[in-house]
């Protein structure tokens, strides 16, 4: 007969073991995922990163939003943009020296990152983690997000980027499995 005692021991064993097999393909590493998305398309490749290492998930969101129209969400990021905005964001990471990988996504906004990447970035000590990039687009390509990125962050150690048209993000998992074994985070 399983006692209560037992199927409780068996059950915490399981969460354990769950969590372990995850991490084991991020190659020992605690990954987050953290990603800043306006129509979604950001977010699908989180996903995806999430599904292939295991990762924990964090959205960033502005305390103020942007406007839902999209001519009025860009006239809002270019003004941000120019005036060298840091938007307040509505909440943190807890606890992000728990954290050795961490993945950081946004779409082009104007050419770079959406401010509210920047004030994320400087709000965190990331001294001994490795900084990975990810970026959508609508057709702009890749323009300064990355060299942008690396130069917010140039003190800490960085893996290469990943980039996509947005149209495309839903269905880039594939991709997105082939760049993190290239980049050697997933087995």
């Amino acid at each position: 007969m399983i006692t209560k005692s037992l199927i409780l021991i068996m059950t915490i064993m399981a969460i354990f073991s769950t969590d372990s097999e995850a991490q084991k393909t991020s190659t020992e590493k605690k990954v987050l995922v953290v990603y800043f998305s306006r129509s979604g398309n950001t977010r699908a490749i989180a996903n995806h990163i999430k599904e292939f290492t295991g990762g924990d998930l964090f959205e960033i969101q502005v305390a103020k939003p942007y406007p839902a129209e999209y001519r009025a969400c860009t006239d809002v990021a270019k003004k941000e943009k120019a005036a060298h905005a840091r938007p307040a964001l509505k909440t943190k990471v807890e606890n992000i020296a728990l954290y050795d990988t961490i993945f950081i996504g946004y779409p082009n906004w104007w050419g770079t990152m959406p401010m509210p990447i920047l004030t994320f970035i400087e709000s965190y000590d990331f001294s001994g983690k490795i900084l990975i990039p990810f970026c959508t687009h609508g057709g702009g390509g890749e323009q300064n997000c990355f060299t942008d990125f690396v130069k917010h962050t140039d003190k800490q150690e960085h893996k290469k980027g990943f980039l996509t048209n947005g149209e495309k993000a839903e269905s880039s998992r594939k991709e997105v499995e082939k760049w993190l074994r290239e980049i050697g985070v997933v087995k």
